[in-house]
């Protein structure tokens, strides 16, 4: 029968160092995973599809949104009580300015138009270019430009009021709008005259080649196009990308 082993001094001295060591790592590794889940589950068992991580980042831009317009009404609130002629002056610039720049609510007779793309059995069926049967960006695009060049004093998608620096993205088979991603049936709300928009949309030839992807045997893309008695479009209240603009020179 071998004899008994015995630990030399030397590696229990070792050991008697390393423990620490190691606990101490280990106590980081935890610190460190807890701050970059954010109070989430690092493995996704709580945002395991990409709708859930939407609707996160959807309410977290919502709720930073409205954190920008309580600041913004602060500081207007702070700035009427400076009492400066200057800073006076320029308050009635601004008030000038608020409504083209869509920083107002506006309301009236509307047009509405729908967009979607086609149904997953049509596009599961269809032998061209997928492509074909979902909606693009610059399909929302053109209906809002349609709508401006009617006259439309306000337009909205999703809800959204548009502001000159909006910008229409096409994220996968989502269109991102003001840093919020949304998914079809695309909702564009024009307020104006609703003959002159009606008229409009239907002349416009980028609009036009789009219905012609409706006509797709099997189902192409929708397009639904209704009059409104009335509508509103609220008042953008989000960031301003721009702070301070100048007309060009002729």
């Amino acid at each position: 029968m071998p004899p008994p082993s015995h630990s030399s001094p030397a590696r229990r001295r070792a050991w008697r160092f390393a423990t620490p060591v190691v606990v101490l790592l280990i106590g980081v590794l935890f610190a460190v995973s807890a701050e970059q889940s954010d109070g989430l589950d690092l493995r996704g068992g709580r945002l395991t599809d990409l709708a859930s991580v939407v609707r996160a980042e959807r309410d977290e831009a919502g709720d930073l949104t409205e954190q920008v317009a309580t600041l913004n009404a602060e500081v207007e609130a702070l700035s009427t009580q400076l009492g400066d002629r200057s800073v006076g002056r320029v308050q009635e610039e601004i008030a000038t300015l608020v409504d083209p720049a869509g920083l107002t609510e506006k309301s009236g007779p509307a047009v509405q138009v729908t967009l979607d793309d086609a149904s997953e059995e049509a596009r599961l069926a269809y032998e061209g270019n997928p492509n074909d049967l979902v909606v693009h960006q610059q399909d929302i695009q053109a209906v809002a430009n349609a709508m401006w060049n009617a006259g439309a004093v306000a337009v909205t998608i999703q809800g959204q009021r548009l502001i000159s620096t909006t910008g229409i993205k096409c994220e996968g088979n989502q269109v991102t709008l003001h840093g919020l991603p949304y998914s079809p049936p695309y909702v564009i709300v024009g307020i104006g005259d609703p003959a002159r928009l009606e008229a409009e949309l239907t002349t416009d030839p980028i609009l036009a080649t789009y219905r012609d992807y409706t006509q797709i045997a099997g189902g192409g893309v929708s397009w639904d196009m209704v009059g409104l008695e009335s509508a509103v479009a609220p008042a953008y209240t989000g960031l301003l990308d721009l702070t301070y603009a100048t007309p060009m020179a002729d």
